[in-house]
């Protein structure tokens, strides 16, 4: 029976961790490494409790659910703000359209609060419904609601005449 498990949860950790870094990759607007400790750390979770997750009717669900979670309690240590300033990131050069608007994006995306941006990242990049973000968070529906609204103003307010360039074209 252990060894059922076990390639049970070899197999869905295969299928979904793809999956689960991008979304990894949007909750933390960019940082690939962090990204990569969360699903490692979602993924871990996931084994310890794999016995539990296979009962459960949607174990996909389950582990973004962990990944986001995750995510929050990561953002409220306070060394989570610490950033290393001695190595400058990664730039397209700009040729590629698609290239600038995910990148506009993702420094967009950055500027919001953890929670805001966890909610933009839940109900439209995971395209989930308001209960389930409201589920993930342990938030009410009304409060993922008005974060959502507050999160999505704030992004047109940070991405103002840019928005219009990407929209346009």
């Amino acid at each position: 029976m252990r060894q059922v498990l076990a390639d049970q949860y070899a197999e869905f950790a295969a299928a979904r961790a793809a999956h689960l870094y991008r979304s990894a990759c949007l909750l933390t607007a960019g940082d690939t490494h962090l990204a990569e400790d969360l699903v490692q750390e979602t993924l871990g979770r996931l084994y310890i409790s794999w016995h539990r997750v296979t009962r459960v009717g949607n174990p996909a669900g389950y582990a973004q659910t962990v990944l986001t979670r995750t995510f929050l309690t990561h953002q409220r240590r306070r060394s989570s703000t610490e950033r290393a300033m001695d190595v400058l990131p990664d730039r397209a050069d700009g040729a590629d359209g698609d290239v600038s608007l995910r990148l506009t994006l993702l420094e967009a995306l950055a500027r919001l609060p953890a929670k805001d941006r966890a909610v933009v990242v839940l109900r439209y990049w995971e395209d989930r419904s308001v209960e389930e973000t409201a589920d993930v968070m342990n938030a009410s529906s009304a409060a993922v609601r008005t974060r959502c609204t507050r999160a999505l103003g704030r992004l047109r307010q940070l991405l103002g005449e840019d928005l219009a360039e990407y929209v346009s074209s």
